[in-house]
């Protein structure tokens, strides 16, 4: 795909979940009938992580290459409705067994039920795509690839940078702020892009200390599923300049916990030959990611295109 032009077509697509809840589906597209992307973002992000009105970020800029994309707001983020509030009870089981599958499948409505898709996911969006497919094999059967920006699932790395966003912010302030309101108001408090409910909260906060990969809800355990293999073919792309959040040591522990499956590693950083060491946002966001971070992405696709 080379096609490139700035005028491409942006619309929204809501879905019906449970409890009255919809779901926000930003899609862009140049071509009618391109390869399908879907994106998922992480913790206190929405759907924003990879798109603007104006038409930056990897979603749009994929668009312009021939793809037809789709940036999913989890329940209750970005443009997906009911906003997360007191009282908000899903979490993020909620979003592997009946978000990102009913995601997909208003993408193969749309597409057609033979559609072949790609996944790109930044951070903890990496860890419900994985965790997704290992409940659902007839969804990872869909896939071609995926590419994982910053994804990990536990963190063993100990640093003060751990010290103070993990031990400090993570685990014990957002835990008080939560109990305060009944939610993570991550947002409000200048703490992340989006909330987080306290379900949420509390779940991601034991996966990222615990060495079991196990769902809270039903005991499903998501290492075990994969020992076989199942994912696609995955592309790790780890920050130079990100020391907690996506170090290389965690991002490469999540690739061996997932199973055998196809995948490599990329290094955004200096050392790898580019013009600067990326962190674990502005590998988006930064302006010279287009040039050097976004290539990457669409290389591996068009690697596993068949």
């Amino acid at each position: 795909m080379t096609a490139e032009t700035n005028e491409i077509s942006q619309s929204s697509l809501f879905i019906d979940v449970a409890d009255g809840a919809k779901l926000h589906l930003r899609r862009l597209r140049w071509s009618e009938d391109g390869p399908v992307v879907l994106m998922a973002h992480g913790a206190v992000a929405n759907a924003r992580t990879f798109y603007s009105e104006r038409g930056k970020g990897l979603g749009a800029w994929l668009a312009r290459r021939g793809y037809d994309v789709y940036v999913l707001d989890l329940r209750g983020r970005g443009l997906s409705t009911p906003r997360i509030a007191r009282g908000a009870k899903h979490g993020q089981t909620e979003s592997i067994v009946e978000d990102i599958p009913a995601a997909l499948a208003e993408i193969q409505r749309l597409r057609g039920k033979q559609t072949r898709i790609s996944l790109v996911a930044h951070s903890w969006g990496g860890v419900l795509l994985s965790a997704m497919m290992a409940r659902r094999p007839d969804w990872a059967a869909m896939v071609r690839a995926s590419v994982y920006l910053g994804s990990k699932r536990s963190i063993r790395v100990w640093n003060w940078t751990r010290l103070y966003e993990i031990e400090l912010f993570w685990q014990r302030l957002a835990s008080l702020v939560t109990r305060r309101y009944g939610y993570l108001p991550a947002a409000r408090l200048g703490m992340g892009a989006d909330d987080e409910t306290a379900k949420s909260l509390r779940q991601s906060q034991a996966w990222v200390r615990q060495s079991d990969w196990i769902d809270s809800d039903d005991g499903f355990d998501y290492r075990a599923a994969l020992q076989n293999g199942g994912l696609p073919p995955t592309l790790y792309l780890v920050g130079g300049n990100d020391p907690v959040r996506g170090h290389e040591k965690d991002v490469r522990r999540f690739a061996a916990e997932s199973g055998p499956h196809p995948h490599e590693f990329g290094l955004l950083s200096r050392r790898a030959g580019l013009r600067r060491d990326y962190g674990h946002i502005d590998m988006l966001t930064d302006p010279q990611a287009e040039q050097e971070v976004y290539p990457l992405v669409l290389d591996w696709f068009q690697k596993h295109q068949n």
